[in-house]
């Protein structure tokens, strides 16, 4: 995919096409005697949309449609910068207060609207250029109370600091808290120049964040991965591909916004409200109800304080499967290599079995159930599947919404929405069983129809976590496998 900057600001030059057109229609932003409001941003002496108007939203996202926008495709996809308007001359380096827009209303009033109302006429620009049939990618700097209907927003000019990459946890949480979860903060600081272990740990926290990109000014060193040595480069690269191993998980947390403003990345206390120690945490948080994220924020850390809330609760180490001692607050060693993450117990968490070198090249690529067991030995999970680019999950039911639950020693997979359409190849390839307290005899799954077959299994006894192999149980249908 591509996404391209388009600001809000039009160079003033009468030979430029879109200058000319909305000059000719009074769609420019007026100063305090009538004329065109003229700034200077990018292109030098700028004129600015005034988006507050409906017409000029509708003439805007017309701008949009491919025989409109010349070398566009349907890959081509919008980052809305510099929205706030920004402007580079001026006490505030912003329009001024008196500058009328529509209906007579000053820029003191509508100012925080105005980045949301460019954005809501890019998204609609997307979606009416293939008809009504694609979803939108918006990406925006200035936002609004429901600038989450149009897409993305990141927390702007950040630096290559230390302080920058802790600070950017409590900013996330904040957006979304407020219903904005698709968000995120530019990987190794947009200002200066990431040493390597700040960019390493930058993208390791990252990549458990809604929204996950790189990005820096010109006067910043080139920060390729590559560019760090081999030892950077492939912890990048792990961080990476934890990443993209967990997008099914992710995408389920976004259905889950979508259908109930559940943020994707939330607080600790939105989990744990009688928990009043977790009140005051800003340095950890929640990837839905599953994970815990504890990012490492200081150079040449050899250990973090992480609390694990819940005295009832119980976490296992996502990546050794081993089973935390307790709950509290724990002092954890770690390294370079990567960052504290725990699975809670009682959750289900759907993971891709490998990561691919694109999300599209990833559809059919078999799935992997994390089974985390609480204190009753039960867990729950859910996965939401659609084509992962159109409105056909709306207008024609094409989606697939299941629920994995395990109880008795049963994990069973069940429809959540029957009213779903969607079928995939893909498969449950393998299941991780984290906490099992015995060392099973057999293990044997079985499918609608009713019969059942023998499953590989192995049992480590240090980390009580059973794995089952060679699955190959349908996504799309109800299944259930037997431990005994």
């Amino acid at each position: 995919q591509l996404v391209v900057i388009v600001d809000p600001h039009i160079k003033v030059d009468p030979m430029y096409t879109l200058y000319a057109q909305a000059k000719d229609k009074g769609y420019f932003v007026k100063d305090r005697n009538g004329k065109d409001f003229e700034g200077v941003c990018w292109p030098g002496a700028s004129c600015y949309l005034d988006f507050t108007n409906p017409q000029v939203r509708k003439w805007y996202a017309d701008q949009f449609a491919f025989k409109t926008y010349e070398g566009s495709t349907n890959i081509l996809f919008v980052w809305n910068d510099m929205n706030e308007p920004s402007v580079f001359k001026g006490a505030e380096l912003t329009m001024q207060k008196d500058a009328v827009h529509y209906n007579n209303w000053e820029h003191r009033d509508v100012h925080n609207l105005y980045g949301f109302y460019q954005q809501m006429a890019t998204a609609e620009g997307l979606i009416r250029r293939s008809s009504g049939k694609e979803r939108p990618f918006v990406l925006t700097r200035s936002f609004f109370a429901g600038s989450q209907k149009y897409g993305a927003v990141w927390t702007g000019d950040n630096t290559a600091e230390w302080d920058y990459l802790k600070i950017s946890i409590p900013m996330l949480l904040t957006l979304s808290m407020a219903g904005i979860s698709f968000c995120g903060a530019d990987v190794g600081g947009f200002i200066g120049d990431p040493e390597p272990e700040l960019l390493v740990r930058w993208y390791q926290a990252g990549a458990y964040q809604p929204f996950f990109r790189g990005h820096s000014n010109m006067e910043s060193k080139r920060r390729e991965p590559w560019l760090f040595g081999e030892r950077s480069t492939q912890l990048i690269r792990e961080a990476i591909g934890a990443r993209y191993v967990l997008l099914p998980f992710l995408y389920t947390l976004f259905y889950r916004a979508h259908a109930t403003a559940e943020p994707v990345m939330r607080a600790l206390w939105i989990e744990f409200p009688g928990q009043i120690e977790t009140f005051a945490v800003e340095n950890e948080y929640m990837l839905g109800n599953a994970l815990l994220v504890h990012p490492v924020t200081e150079p040449e850390a050899k250990a973090v304080s992480v609390l694990l809330p819940g005295a009832q609760e119980i976490w296992y180490d996502f990546r050794t499967w081993k089973r935390m001692e307790r709950a509290g607050t724990l002092k954890i060693p770690v390294t370079l290599q990567s960052i504290p993450v725990f699975q809670r117990g009682g959750t289900v968490i759907p993971l891709k079995t490998t990561a691919g070198k694109s999300t599209e090249w990833m559809t059919d690529t078999p799935y992997e159930l994390h089974v985390a067991l609480d204190t009753q030995a039960c867990a729950v999970g859910e996965l939401y599947l659609d084509d992962g680019h159109s409105f056909q999950y709306l207008h024609k039911k094409q989606f697939l919404y299941r629920k994995f639950t395990f109880h008795k020693n049963i994990l069973s997979s069940r429809c959540r929405d029957d009213s779903g359409q969607f079928h995939t190849p893909c498969v449950v390839e393998r299941v991780i069983v984290l906490g099992l307290g015995h060392q099973p005899t057999s293990v044997t799954a079985c499918s609608k129809d009713g019969k059942g077959k023998e499953v590989v299994f192995r049992y480590d006894t240090k980390t009580s976590a059973l794995s089952l192999e060679h699955l190959a149980l349908p996504v799309d249908a109800d299944w259930e496998i037997y431990i005994s």
